[in-house]
């Protein structure tokens, strides 16, 4: 099995997810959201490009979630926090999902057999998935204003130390790949540290969110797999 580790969606094209398994990364803070929204018993998360196309898939009892540059968008039921996506506030509803990068990732993803939402908080249970899909993976990091996060590569090292223990066959990893699997075991027991001092980690903490790295950095605490059906994401 092969496995490639995108840097960027901005370094992403359709033809590298062409009969692949794509695992999207946003660790800070689509896919961590999306996961904990799921795990709260939303019934499916809609991942929007644009926030005009959010607003236009929007039904009677959605919830409009989403982000532009770590702010809430006005008029929006919530924000890009995990900690927003409670049981109390998104149980039982379908929520129609934008933000800068994250949700841009899947869509830029979308010749993949298979798209996995994955993140530091279910990434053992994302590579047991992809693994039993039986494909070669992409690992595709949504980043952040079209550069390379860290966090993000962090969680790309974490999900190939995954795959490296959890399969019987041999991992074959692109170098950057090598280079995300040599991050994370650099940096395992430093995680949290790790994303306070990136760029996303810095501003999140300039905005008040501290609270959502915390939340975020927790690793493998969720055993739950979204992975896109049709249009939307739902638990495996």
């Amino acid at each position: 099995m092969h496995v490639q580790v995108i840097s960027s969606v901005n370094e992403s094209c359709s033809a590298k997810f062409h009969h692949k398994t794509a695992l999207v990364i946003d660790v800070l803070r689509a896919t961590s959201t999306i996961v904990t929204a799921l795990s709260a018993g939303a019934t499916s998360v809609v991942p929007a490009e644009t926030v005009m196309d959010a607003r236009a898939m929007q039904l009677p009892g959605d919830i409009l979630g989403g982000e532009r540059f770590c702010r809430k968008i006005a008029g929006f039921d919530l924000g890009n926090s995990p900690n927003e996506y409670t049981e109390q506030s998104v149980g039982g509803r379908r929520i129609i999902l934008t933000t800068t990068n994250g949700t841009r990732g899947i869509h830029k993803s979308m010749r993949a057999d298979h798209i996995i939402v994955a993140s530091l908080l279910n990434a053992e249970a994302c590579a047991r998935y992809a693994l039993e899909l039986r494909r070669d993976i992409v690992i595709l990091c949504a980043g952040s204003h079209d550069d390379f996060a860290i966090e993000d590569g962090l969680c790309a090292g974490l999900l190939l130390d995954c795959l490296k223990k959890q399969s019987s066959n041999p991992i074959d990893v692109d170098d950057f790949g090598h280079a995300m699997h040599s991050l994370y075991r650099d940096r395992a027991d430093r995680v949290f540290e790790t994303l306070l001092n990136s760029l996303s980690g810095k501003r999140l903490q300039k905005l008040g969110s501290r609270d959502d790295i915390e939340t975020c950095s927790t690793i493998n605490k969720i055993n739950h797999v979204p992975y896109l059906n049709g249009d939307q994401l739902i638990l495996r």
